[in-house]
């Protein structure tokens, strides 16, 4: 991690790039209860609202995630609350992912859902492009994600379309641009911390 040379860095972190290698579309069975919840959600929807609606189904370190077609993640989310058999009550917020290497798909937004009845845990993940970042929000559906949307759209620019109030939640009001992209730049602006003056990260010395 350290001791890099060359790169200019001064970080400490030598500008190391690690390959992002996204998992693919799982087939059936998907194991456990994810046949079942994935059965339930296309019998709510129908099988044309299903297709409309899943974009694929994704089976990675043993939890499942539906990628969801950005138009559709209002009605999947309340249908994945309200059916009894699905009940999928508390959204645990959600996370924004920038990859910028993925033409068309560059922003995510990454929903952890939980079923308190069934005690069952699933994700929903939407995908806009850089050129788009619109999603629909989940504030109607699950209150909860009020500022965890605030923070996302703050960090990472994605516009959630009906939220009630989507301003930034951590930076000034008058920051430009979204500090958790990867394209965001390294530098910064020098910060006064118990009187010392500590110079931003690109003119910071190297750790080696």
């Amino acid at each position: 991690m350290f001791g890099v040379e060359g790169t200019g860095d001064t970080s400490g972190y030598g500008r190391l790039v690690q390959p992002v290698a996204l998992p693919g579309g799982t087939p059936r069975p998907y194991g456990g209860y994810f046949d079942d919840v994935v059965d339930k959600l296309q019998a709510v929807l129908g099988d044309d609202g299903y297709a409309e609606s899943i974009e694929r189904v994704v089976v990675y370190r043993e939890q499942l995630t539906l990628e969801v077609f950005r138009g559709q993640l209002p009605t999947v989310a309340q249908a994945l609350r309200d059916d009894p058999g699905l009940r999928f009550e508390l959204s645990l917020g959600v996370s924004g992912v920038h990859y910028p290497d993925d033409a068309g798909r560059e922003l995510h937004a990454f929903y952890p859902l939980m079923s308190i009845t069934h005690n069952r845990r699933i994700h929903l993940e939407v995908a806009a492009p850089d050129s788009d970042p619109h999603i629909p929000s989940l504030f109607g559906v699950y209150p909860t994600v009020d500022w965890h949307e605030r923070e996302t759209y703050d960090f990472f620019g994605i516009i959630f379309d009906g939220h009630p109030a989507l301003t930034r939640i951590e930076m000034p009001d008058d920051w430009v641009g979204h500090p958790q992209r990867k394209d965001y730049p390294l530098g910064g602006i020098p910060v006064e911390y118990h009187g010392a003056e500590i110079p931003p990260p690109d003119q910071r010395r190297a750790y080696n």
